[in-house]
């Protein structure tokens, strides 16, 4: 039996269009499917969109749209986006869906089944900017950090609350047994939150009409995180041949919503007697220039933008280069282009035309290739940056050097070492698409038609150069 890959991708909030920080987790989901595809394993990739809570009824409505015709405005500009980046995800899930309504209802159910609901009225700061309850430690000048401070608002209500403290000293326990939250560094800020103490969580709202309306009360709706998180199991419940996928393989997620998986969706699925996702990861974020992307400074870089000046497996590549694994990535569009000329016009691309042209009809033996387990270890680890070091050195660099070593232009064309390195190199420019594929597929797959059995010329460059 194939073993199985489930890998997901947060959904992204409907009141928002495709920018950098979308499109690098998307990636980077895509490029860890397409290698277990390669694996021979038995994949399911999710991405989608979160279409509830009160502030995309705002957006709705200063658009004078009825909510769900707004959402279904909205979601095909990620779907879009996916498809003009060559995403090979394998269903796009959206919150406002009936078949995820009713499995997030069922789920709830089972923690009010279990007792670990409760009503109470909360007092407190809340994020509109965010859909996000906030405590003092959370703020920065009586505000959240990531918006404006109009966004933050004080709110009182009655609502139903979840028992998360009830499932702290689990978690903890579960972290120091069998850790599932990468990088390191993350693990030990969720256990030192878990230990220093943790309240109970807010599971519905009182007036938030634009939402999932909880199954034992139905004057209230689900909290749109509670909804939100649990995409990632109900897909697995409504796609009747999606049902042995759960529990995920991984979760990919960027940095501002670690507590929400790591400890929220976990303790959620503790109460209502579900597996637990086997890992998460979380990634930091892009620096645009070095300052922090935002539309007011008019620095958001699209997925568009990319694709317009880099075409579609370029972008990929510079994204998976620039991948914010462990810290902040600073990037923008210049230096963008000096990566891409280095890296793939003057060297891959430069590569490849001068031996498919001096190799013209020279055959060379076709043999089944197989993922290296320290590419694999590499990628798995998101890595991707040195995944793309290791092909490089291994196949690339080595190739030009040795062009340069032997010269073979000046050779006879049947002059056995002429034959002899442009093999080698033919070689190793299969091995390195082969590679580099999940990350570059149109690319490698054109390279590997020119460098299948007998040699050919790409008919036109793979990467111009960039001014």
């Amino acid at each position: 039996m194939n073993k199985k890959f489930y890998v997901t991708t947060p959904i992204y909030y409907i009141n928002d269009i495709p920018h950098i920080g979308h499109t690098c987790t998307t990636i980077a989901a895509d490029i860890l499917a397409r290698m277990h595809r390669q694996l021979g394993d038995d994949v399911f990739f999710l991405t989608g969109t979160d279409e509830h809570g009160q502030k995309v009824a705002e957006c709705a409505q200063k658009e004078g749209l009825d909510v769900q015709v707004y959402c279904d405005k909205i979601a095909p500009t990620f779907i879009n986006a996916w498809k003009e980046l060559n995403i090979s995800n394998d269903f796009f899930i959206r919150t406002t869906d009936p078949r995820h309504e009713k499995v997030v209802q069922e789920l709830l159910q089972k923690i009010y089944d279990k007792g670990d609901v409760y009503k109470a009225k909360y007092e407190g700061w809340y994020c509109i900017g965010c859909e996000k309850f906030l405590t003092e430690t959370d703020l920065v000048e009586k505000h959240c950090p990531l918006h404006p401070p109009e966004k933050t608002v004080q709110k009182s209500e009655e609502n139903w609350f979840f028992k998360l403290s009830k499932y702290a000293p689990q978690l903890i326990e579960i972290l120091e047994k069998k850790n599932y939250i990468f990088p390191g560094g993350k693990r030990n800020e969720v256990v030192a939150k878990l230990k220093s103490g943790v309240n109970d969580i807010s599971l519905s709202r009182e007036n938030v009409s634009w939402g999932i309306p909880l199954p034992w009360d139905k004057t209230q709706t689900s909290y749109v995180w509670f909804d939100a998180l649990i995409n990632y199991y109900s897909a697995t419940q409504f796609l009747e041949d999606k049902a042995g996928f759960w529990p995920a393989d991984l979760h990919l997620l960027g940095k501002e919503i670690l507590w929400f998986h790591t400890v929220i969706w976990q303790a959620m699925l503790l109460s209502a007697e579900i597996s637990i996702p086997e890992k998460t990861y979380t990634h930091s974020f892009y620096m645009v220039d070095g300052q922090k992307m935002s539309k007011s400074l008019g620095n958001v870089i699209s997925p568009k933008q990319l694709t317009e000046l880099f075409g579609v497996d370029g972008a990929r590549y510079l994204i998976a280069r620039s991948f914010p694994s462990e810290n902040d990535s600073d990037v923008g569009i210049e230096r963008f282009k000096e990566r891409y000329n280095a890296d793939l016009a003057n060297n891959l691309g430069n590569l490849v035309s001068r031996v498919s042209k001096l190799a013209d009809k020279l055959r060379i033996t076709n043999y089944e290739l197989r993922v290296d387990d320290k590419f694999q270890k590499l990628v798995d680890e998101l890595k991707f940056d040195e995944a793309i070091s290791w092909i490089f050195e291994e196949y690339i660099d080595k190739s030009n050097n040795r062009l340069n070593e032997v010269a073979p232009w000046k050779l006879e064309v049947a002059d056995p070492k002429r034959i002899e390195v442009l093999t080698e190199c033919s070689q190793n420019i299969r091995k390195a698409a082969y590679y580099l594929k999940p990350i570059m597929p149109n690319t490698c797959e054109k390279i590997e038609k020119c460098f299948e059995g007998e040699i050919k010329a790409p008919e036109s460059g793979l990467f111009p150069r960039i001014g």
